[in-house]
């Protein structure tokens, strides 16, 4: 996959945004970033969105900046010449297509089904964006697209917010969603950064949903963890299941071995580790390198370079 794609997978959302004065731009790609979705979508739907978008590409590295609702094969070169790293158009124009591939930069033609997707494996597209989202079937559309076009990847955009984005990026052929409700147009036009930051870390947090998985209690030996497994059921009726490493249990885990942390660990669920890494990277947290516990292709758990009162911890997906 193309490497802006597979940044804007790792951000996992992408704020839709009008803007009419280009002297908005610069504070409002510092909230994005400061807010933790380091990505936006400038729109041609105003005469600002050209000098917006070169505002940002020059002055904000740490941000990517995208054009959107691109309708022509002008607008392409003049978003390109701006400093666009991604484009987006509301639908599959062929032309509109080439060009940009002619130019080497990625676009996320939109589709609401069936013939618009393989319309764009024929033009050599690995993703699309899905639009609008939820009119076109939503979730449902997603799951019934992913059997026959399953090397396509999407970004639904259109009546998705913080209450149902989390549900889309559990789904592996979705790679980010876009939406307006992070930079919200009333906000955007009363110049309110704060509540666009604050709105963009709470859709973060909410995206990675992250949540308490159970307590790790550190054994040495399968014999001792088996002796607590048992005693805990004969005095409390809890039930574990036995894995290969460990007894897990609603809420705890009792480890067969001693595991990182000196008393146990702490489980943190994610919906994906790997944007859950990369977010956390952003604020000075590391994975614990040769912890990784994978499910074939998918990464299960792992634990970070951080503990807490001796308490190891680690992500579980």
């Amino acid at each position: 996959m193309h490497p802006v794609l597979e940044r804007i997978r790792t951000i996992g959302l992408v704020p839709v945004i009008k803007l009419t004065d280009p002297e908005s731009a610069l504070p409002l790609g510092k909230a994005l970033v400061a807010g933790g979705i380091p990505v936006a979508e400038i729109t041609f739907r105003s005469d600002a969105a050209e000098e917006a978008i070169r505002r940002l590409a020059t002055s904000l590295p740490g941000l990517l900046v995208g054009a959107g609702t691109v309708l022509s094969v002008e607008q392409v070169r003049i978003a390109v010449k701006a400093g666009a790293s991604f484009l987006v158009a509301p639908a599959l124009n062929p032309d509109v297509v080439a060009t940009a591939k002619d130019l080497g930069i990625p676009i996320l033609p939109g589709v609401s089904g069936p013939d618009g997707v393989d319309k764009a494996l024929r033009l050599g597209l690995e993703a699309v964006k899905l639009f609008p989202a939820e009119a076109a079937g939503g979730l449902r559309m997603i799951d019934a697209l992913a059997g026959p076009y399953a090397s396509m990847n999407f970004v639904p955009t259109g009546g998705i917010d913080a209450t149902n984005a989390g549900e889309y990026l559990r789904r592996k052929n979705v790679i980010a969603v876009g939406g307006t409700w992070m930079a919200a147009p009333a906000l955007v036009e009363a110049g309110d950064w704060a509540a666009i930051e604050a709105r963009c870390g709470a859709s973060a947090l909410a995206m990675h949903g992250f949540a308490f998985a159970h307590v790790g209690i550190n054994g040495t030996s399968q014999d001792e963890a088996s002796s607590s497994v048992q005693l805990l059921g004969s005095l409390f009726g809890m039930k574990f299941t036995e894995g290969a490493a460990s007894y897990m249990g609603e809420g705890i885990e009792l480890t067969k071995s001693l595991f990182p942390g000196s008393p146990g660990h702490l489980g943190i669920r994610v919906n994906d580790i790997g944007r859950a890494l990369a977010w956390l990277a952003e604020r000075g947290i590391k994975p614990l390198q040769g912890t990784e516990r994978w499910d074939g292709t998918r990464l299960k758990s792992i634990y970070l370079e951080l503990e807490l009162a001796g308490m190891a911890v680690h992500l579980v997906a």
